[in-house]
């Protein structure tokens, strides 16, 4: 079975993803897939070369025992939230030749930050798959702050459960 982790992306106060994160692992418990969240906020990784990263070691861990990745990012600015590319940047092995999905946030459903991502993730070897899950602030999230997904999310989200095991197993032999 390989292990996945469902990674938080933003470190704010006020965020509406460890939610996100919670319906993924709840839809992906049929999955065949070994789902864990991982949350960025709880490793509080300084901005890369500004001071002590007390927790990276913990974090390299974490990462490095994993086969593949579930994204959950949200759009800031057209792009990825700081924090999730900070903790990118931190390392390079440890995220090579695995896999990854992405379920993104926005007013266009977190479409750019996806972009973006999928940029960086190719940059460190890692292959995203097509699937993909866009949740709408308008009409994902009442006010703006309870996640309530339309029904047509599941879909996109079994796809993506289904590709991430395919490429994960098929990258898993590489490694």
């Amino acid at each position: 079975m390989l292990n996945i982790g469902i990674i938080i992306g933003s470190t704010r106060e006020g965020r509406v993803s460890p939610q996100v994160a919670e319906w993924v692992l709840a839809e992906g418990k049929d999955s065949g897939l070994n789902l864990e969240i991982v949350d960025l906020k709880d490793y509080d990784l300084p901005l890369l070369g500004t001071g002590p990263a007390d927790k990276l070691d913990t974090f390299k861990q974490t990462i490095d025992r994993l086969d593949g990745f579930i994204f959950i990012t949200s759009e800031y600015n057209h792009s990825i939230p700081a924090s999730l590319k900070n903790a990118i940047d931190y390392l390079r092995d440890e995220w090579a030749n695995k896999v990854a999905g992405i379920v993104s946030y926005g007013s266009l459903g977190g479409a750019r930050a996806t972009e973006h991502l999928r940029g960086i993730l190719a940059e460190i070897q890692i292959a995203d798959v097509r699937s993909h899950t866009a949740l709408s602030l308008f009409t994902d999230f009442e006010d703006g702050s309870k996640f309530k997904p339309a029904n047509l999310h599941r879909t996109n989200l079994v796809a993506m459960f289904e590709q991430v095991s395919l490429w994960g197993k098929a990258l898993k032999s590489i490694r």
